[in-house]
């Protein structure tokens, strides 16, 4: 494999390599408190905790729909390159799970690839969403020696690619909701204290606003956040989602269409977190409750990683 490739839509030939890198996930039972541990390795999360968390696993007999769900949107980029001329090779590293990114890496380094983009299952920027995948490829590309130079593809949360699949879902959510309906939008909470916190703030601000605007002009929306895992001494971003509901039940509201906008897949954030948790509160309340699909592996989602390597072979621009 060499670097001097002709491919369809692009100026120059500098990438070799497409790389899905995600989160990584359990794949049955016995995964489960292995994954958690390296999750939270060093943060000295109580073993309890964590047998706690995998509870939620375990009601998906201990498989993460995450690990399926990146096989299927590795195949739907793959046939998207073919179908639009693209002649690069899609491989698929995790930070937390098999297959293990430094494996990855490695075998990118056998099959000869020089340089690679990284299309991040991570929309927004900020630390845990963005600069943390950028560590973990440095990382894994010092566990091996001669490793290909890999560069992570912006945020694309501004994207029509990754945004209409949201617009077009909640849509239909709201076609048959009562007309008081809220829209309720979710993202993953990070502590205030985290780097970048304000940007990663101010961008899911701009997609909620976006696809409110397009889906329900003028219907009531908010932003609130899901799946903290901090101590309750440390601030984080707030209002969850379930102080939310009882927040819009005290106000009158009983009916809500929930959007994880915050997410690229429907992984255990998201089938845990609001399909049982929020759902179950929602009923708890007498609250009419839906929760739109995300992006997943729709096509025009799929296609924002060719776009994103046409551009930064044409541009340069990296996260």
């Amino acid at each position: 494999m060499t670097t001097g490739r002709k491919t369809a839509g692009m100026k120059t030939a500098q990438y070799d390599a497409l790389l899905l890198l995600s989160f990584g996930g359990p794949e049955g039972p016995d995964d489960v408190i292995p994954f958690l541990e390296n999750v939270t390795r060093g943060r000295g999360i109580p073993r309890e905790r964590l047998e706690a968390v995998g509870e939620h696993y375990f009601l998906f007999g201990g498989v993460s729909p995450i690990s399926q769900q990146c096989r299927d949107l590795k195949a739907a980029i793959e046939a998207d390159f073919k179908e639009h001329s693209i002649d690069l090779p899609v491989y698929w590293g995790n930070r937390n799970w098999t297959p293990y990114l430094a494996d990855t890496v490695r075998q990118m380094k056998e099959d000869g690839v020089r340089r690679a983009a990284a299309f991040v299952t991570s929309a927004y920027s900020g630390y845990s969403t963005s600069d943390q995948y950028v560590e973990d490829i440095a990382r894994a590309r010092a566990e091996v020696p001669g490793a290909p130079q890999i560069d992570k593809l912006p945020a694309y949360c501004r994207r029509t690619g990754f945004l209409s699949p949201f617009v077009d879902a909640t849509r239909t959510a709201l076609a048959d909701a009562p007309q008081d309906t809220h829209l309720v939008f979710t993202a993953h909470s990070v502590p205030f204290a985290q780097p970048r916190r304000e940007l990663y703030v101010a961008e899911l601000e701009e997609a909620a606003a976006t696809v409110a605007d397009e889906a329900a002009p003028g219907s009531p929306w908010a932003l609130v956040y899901q799946s903290r895992s901090g101590p309750p001494s440390q601030p984080w971003l707030e209002p969850d989602v379930c102080d939310h509901l009882e927040t819009l039940h005290g106000a009158g509201v009983r009916s809500v269409v929930t959007v994880p906008v915050g997410f690229v897949s429907d992984h255990m954030e998201v089938k845990y977190d609001l399909d049982v948790e929020a759902a179950a509160k929602a009923e708890e309340l007498g609250m009419r409750f839906v929760r739109v699909t995300t992006p997943g592996t729709d096509p025009r989602f799929a296609a924002l990683a060719r776009e994103l390597v046409t551009e930064a072979e044409t541009s340069g621009e990296q996260a």
